[in-house]
């Protein structure tokens, strides 16, 4: 068995997992390229940043989507990575800003926030990226929905994948061919919470989306940008 084979079954299992109880698996660090930073809740070794807004993360989390947007923003962030295997995440310190204690997580300011939609959304809202009508800021709420509460399952749980990936990639390659990202010319949070989807199922799976041209060719759209490079693209 090569060691890449292992890597992709170990990201399988945590996101097959993290479909069910988000943030409750992790993966070990050797498996995770580029998601081994120094950086500790408790440590220090944190990154010395003057920057206000801090991401709490970790090893086989969902941070690096939210790293992704971070940086198409162009927002300074601290980074810190939990060790999850010493329970960092469950520490006093840590459930204060989020009690469930689950991992993304984020403090701006005096606010924290938690789960890895709600942290694109309200990043999205506050940089001025949601349109002004509840219009539009509807459709930007049901992508990031759809593709945390839909996309993801359809993908990731192998019991729904032969049926929810047509029924799922065949309405959005339509999409997709009429538009380069999924509300038209310009890319918006909808796609980096659909896009991470796409990504993790390719990387994980090692899911073909021949069949869906439009689909594939907007992934490699995603991957060829340098926010999704520097961080999403490590994993």
């Amino acid at each position: 068995m090569t060691p890449s084979f292992c890597v992709k079954k170990t990201l399988v299992l945590f996101l097959s997992l993290a479909i069910m109880n988000p943030a409750a698996v992790l993966i070990p660090k050797d498996a995770m390229a580029g998601d081994s930073s120094p950086d500790s809740f408790k440590g220090s070794e944190s990154k010395q940043n003057t920057s206000e807004l801090m991401l709490y993360g970790g090893p086989g989390t969902r941070a690096p989507l939210v790293q992704w947007y971070l940086e198409e923003l162009a927002v300074p962030y601290e980074y810190i990575s939990l060790d999850l295997r010493a329970d960092e995440h469950r520490q006093p310190e840590y459930l204060a800003i989020n009690p469930m204690g689950k991992v993304p997580a984020i403090v701006d300011g005096n606010f924290n926030l938690w789960e890895s939609g709600a942290i694109l959304l309200y990043l999205a809202e506050k940089n001025g990226e949601i349109p002004d009508s509840i219009e539009g800021r509807s459709e930007i709420n049901q992508w990031v929905i759809f593709a945390n509460a839909t996309l993801g399952p359809g993908l990731f749980r192998e019991e729904l994948r032969a049926r929810e990936m047509p029924r799922l990639l065949t309405p959005l390659n339509q999409i997709l061919e009429k538009q380069s990202f999924l509300l038209g010319a310009d890319l918006s949070v909808a796609d980096v919470a659909v896009g991470s989807y796409l990504h993790y199922a390719r990387v994980a799976l090692s899911l073909e989306y021949d069949q869906y041209p439009a689909v594939e060719a907007y992934l490699n759209r995603l991957s060829e940008r340098p926010a999704f490079q520097k961080t999403l693209g490590q994993r």
